[in-house]
């Protein structure tokens, strides 16, 4: 589970990541990106209803979550990201969402790989 600093919760920190941010965008996963002035990177997860039912989206915000907390270190600090499923998400693997999160965060230069 990722640690309670690393998640976006407030409303204003998700506007501002549509405003400000820039944003990539694959198949399966868009990534938004914005410096928030922090020693730490903070990420948020977004699945509409369009995708499915409850179940669904869930499944969808845990992949999502894990390929992000496997790759925590290699993450450069600094930054709020915010992650939108796509409809390939229905027939996505964990693998194939960690290859689409990681092509989007290297697009990003967010790697510090």
């Amino acid at each position: 589970m990722l640690a309670k600093q690393y998640r976006l919760t407030r409303a204003q920190d998700f506007a501002r990541l549509y405003t400000e941010g820039h944003s990539w965008a694959n198949n399966r996963v868009v990534l938004f990106k914005v410096t928030n002035g922090l020693d730490y990177s903070r990420f948020g997860f977004s699945v509409s209803r369009k995708i499915g039912n409850a179940v669904t989206r869930n499944r969808c915000k845990r992949l999502l979550r894990e390929v992000v907390r496997l790759h925590l270190a290699d993450i450069k600090p600094g930054f709020d990201f915010m992650f939108i499923a796509r409809r390939g998400m229905l027939t996505a693997t964990f693998q194939s969402t960690e290859r689409a999160v990681v092509e989007l965060l290297s697009l990003a230069e967010a790697l510090s790989i």
